[in-house]
């Protein structure tokens, strides 16, 4: 079980990486091009869900492969 707990934790964290490729490339790039009052929503898609997607995904995964969450 603690080895299917470490895999996952890859798997976590490369949805993490996609979750904020998606966000940056089919979300706010296109907000930013528009330009106006779409620049808001680009703002926060970068500044702020980005690295909170990133880094929360991130964390859970880099913890789970380092064995915070294995049975003991």
């Amino acid at each position: 079980m603690n080895i299917i707990k470490k895999l996952l934790g890859v798997v976590w964290i490369l949805i993490g990486l996609a979750a904020v490729y998606y966000l940056i490339i089919n979300q706010a790039i296109p907000l930013w091009n528009k330009g106006g009052e779409n620049r808001i929503p680009a703002v926060i898609y970068t500044v702020i869900l980005g690295p909170m997607i990133a880094g929360s995904l991130g964390a859970f995964g880099l913890f789970s492969i380092q064995g915070e969450y294995d049975e003991k």
